[in-house]
């Protein structure tokens, strides 16, 4: 009865999830639905080596069986030596060998082609960090464009609880998406700034390791608009499953318009270092910076969790030394466990450390320039 219970219970929730459309489906059992040609092509590979597969799995067990169940001594066969001509041992060598260059010449062609990251329309750069992925378009329409794509914040939250809600996206909804235009190829250069991360989205084909001090690089052409998903897949540290990969491919129409868009964004949040700020500006710029990068671990009142120190009453945070919250934020601390967040800008690593200065019962209305900063990292 308990049995019969839980397999009830098990099977009404997963009736609450549907396919998530350009990511995993309920009860997934095939590759996800392709969306290039690679993918396409990935596919035909598999099953084509399944079915050689299958062929001679049947062909030498069925021989197999028949010889033990024919030949058996019950029935009164003796064992005999056989002769071995010659085609015999020509056969065996040759058959196998035709097998494997049947099996390797469409294998070599599909791997060639992933490899082939020559004329790219547009070539972005995917940085792993724990735990979130760093966007920068290096080449083509939307150069210069750069921001960093975070698990929302709310997928976190639902996590946290031990009873997330049945959600079809559940901890594959980040806060900025790649996007990138239909029908173009997409070089991706992967690296990573801290452990080996792995960037990979199913319906693309597409897996590629980010390795620190290397640079390693894959390519994608979707042959259609929509959204798709991934995780990385390399096991990078305790929230290794709260980095997820969320790729947008627009029309090129669409997408010339979110660049312009980005464009301007970046424009406007373009801050000189230089610049002297009062504390209240920088406080309540701060709170956006800790709510979109920091809230996650350190929750939004500061208090942390388990092992996540709290930024409430912290010595490091209300010193009067500054160097030592700047370097903690520049170089990470605890061999990893607090990362660096070296890719932030310089204005706004001084506003969330000004904000967690000044928030809660961090009451010490200390102040951290954008020049202090800038100063630190040389």
């Amino acid at each position: 009865m308990l049995a019969l219970g839980a397999g009830a219970w098990v099977s009404a929730a997963a009736q609450q999830v549907k396919d998530l459309p350009g990511g995993p489906a309920v009860n997934q059992l095939n590759f996800a639905p392709p969306a290039t040609r690679i993918a396409e092509e990935q596919h035909w590979l598999h099953w084509f080596m399944m079915g050689i597969c299958a062929v001679i799995f049947v062909v030498v067990f069925g021989v197999m069986f028949y010889s033990i169940l024919k030949h058996r001594k019950s029935v009164g066969h003796k064992a005999q030596a056989l002769p071995e001509p010659i085609w015999v041992e020509l056969g065996w060598t040759i058959v196998p060998l035709l097998i494997v260059i049947g099996m390797a010449l469409p294998a070599t062609k599909v791997l060639v082609a992933q490899k082939d990251t020559t004329n790219a329309d547009v070539t972005i750069k995917a940085v792993g960090m724990q735990w979130k992925w760093g966007y920068e378009y290096l080449k083509g329409e939307g150069e210069g464009i750069n921001f960093l794509s975070t698990l929302d914040n709310n997928h976190r939250v639902m996590s946290s609880s031990g009873k997330p809600e049945a959600t079809d996206d559940y901890l594959l909804k980040v806060d900025n998406p790649l996007v990138v235009p239909v029908g173009k190829k997409i070089r991706i250069i992967t690296t990573a700034n801290d452990v080996i991360h792995a960037w990979m989205v199913p319906a693309f084909g597409v897996k590629q390791d980010a390795i620190p001090g290397f640079v390693r690089d894959t390519w994608f052409r979707a042959e259609k608009v929509g959204d798709f998903y991934g995780q990385c897949a390399e096991l990078c540290g305790k929230e290794h499953a709260y980095m997820p990969i969320h790729v947008k491919v627009l029309s090129a129409e669409d997408y010339s318009a979110w660049v312009a868009a980005e464009q301007k964004k970046l424009a406007a949040k373009a801050d000189d270092p230089t610049k002297v700020w009062n504390l209240a500006d920088l406080v309540k710029r701060g709170e956006s910076v800790y709510a979109a990068n920091c809230q996650a671990c350190h929750q939004a009142n500061g208090k942390g969790a388990g092992p996540i120190k709290p930024l409430d009453g912290s010595a490091v945070v209300v010193d009067a030394d500054k160097a030592k919250i700047i370097n903690v934020l520049l170089n990470g601390q605890n061999n990893g466990a607090m990362p660096a967040w070296k890719q932030l800008s310089d204005t706004e690593l001084a506003a969330v450390m000004t904000y967690a200065k000044n928030s809660w019962s961090n009451k010490t209305e200390q102040i951290i320039q954008p020049a202090d900063v800038l100063a630190a990292r040389k």
